[in-house]
């Protein structure tokens, strides 16, 4: 399974995924972390900024977690089959473990 995390500093999970461009894409099995890697988006691929109608390089996580998100976002992940996760967790490792 895919995760992405919402992390604009690449350390602490960001409040809020919209305007968010760095994500970390967990790769996992059903109770741990494999590997992960950082994901950097341009401005225009943020999901503010993109639209929910055209691919987006997040298209193949199956989770997506942020420390928050609006229910626009929410929707736009639905529609895409992707699990919209909010947390109040800012470690990184312990959101995904904690989800598994």
């Amino acid at each position: 399974m895919k995760i992405a995390v919402a992390s604009q500093n690449k350390t602490a999970i960001t409040e809020h995924a919209g305007h968010c461009r760095k994500f970390w894409i967990y790769e996992t099995n059903e109770t741990e972390i494999l590997e992960k890697q950082l994901l950097e988006l341009s401005p225009e691929q943020s999901f503010h900024n993109s639209s929910g109608d055209e691919p987006h390089p997040l298209d193949d996580v199956q989770v997506l977690i942020s420390g928050g998100m609006g229910r626009g976002l929410v929707r736009r992940m639905e529609r895409k089959g992707i699990e919209a996760v909010i947390t109040k967790e800012t470690d990184l490792d312990k959101a995904v473990s904690a989800y598994l």
